[in-house]
This record gives structure tokens, C-alpha cells and sequence, in this order.
């Protein structure tokens, strides 16, 4: 028959979890690397989660779980899952930049400000 393909030795990040992880990826991202050790078999080193942690908390995650999904080999949702959080960091970073680049701007209706 057909054989299983290879999984880590880790059980699969929480469902909770990986919802909080779109709303709140550095809470998750500390919570997961002082109460287990799903990054450390990923990254080899501490400073990458690190840097993760501070400029791609999403895009940390998720090629954490690329790589535990597809034991340590990229795969098509692998692939998915980084380019998706890559463009969600990217939005959110933007985003956080042009909203504080606006202010409050008065509203004004026939020349009287209303607002």
C-alpha cells in the first residue's frame, strides 16, 4: 500500500495556537520558544527567531511549520504557508507606517470643519 510520509517527532502545533498566531504572532512566538522546543529544531541558531521575533513574527512561524510539515523538506503548502505570512508582515508593517504617517485630518463640509 501507500506509505506515510516522514513527520517530525513533534506533535503539530495546537490549533489554538496557530489561530492566535495570525492575531497576535509574537505572543505565539514567545509562548512556543520558552514552552517548547518547535523552534530549536528548526533554526540552529537563537538569533534568527530572534530577529523573527522582531521584524517577521508571522513569516518565523511559519517556516517553523513548513519545515516540521514537511520534515525539514519545503513542500507546496510549506511554500504557501511562508509567502502568505511573508505578504501579511509586509501589510502589517506597511500598514502601521502609512497610518501614523496620516493623523487626524479634519473634516470640512462647505468650507465649515465639522469634525
Amino acid at each position: 500500500m501507500f506509505a506515510a510520509p516522514a513527520r517530525s517527532k513533534l506533535g503539530p502545533v495546537p490549533c489554538l495556537l496557530g489561530c492566535l498566531a495570525l492575531s497576535m504572532p509574537r505572543i505565539v512566538l514567545a509562548l512556543i520558544w520558552l514552552f517548547s522546543d518547535y523552534l530549536d529544531t528548526v533554526y540552529q541558531t537563537k538569533l534568527w527567531p530572534l530577529l523573527g521575533f522582531l521584524f517577521l513574527p508571522l513569516t518565523t512561524l511559519a517556516y517553523a511549520f513548513a519545515m516540521h510539515f514537511g520534515a525539514m523538506q519545503w513542500t507546496p503548502i510549506g511554500i504557501a504557508a511562508v509567502v502568505t505570512a511573508v505578504l501579511v508582515d509586509l501589510g502589517l508593517i506597511h500598514t502601521g507606517r502609512s497610518a501614523r504617517g496620516r493623523g487626524v485630518k479634519a473634516i470640512t463640509v462647505k468650507g465649515e470643519r465639522v469634525g
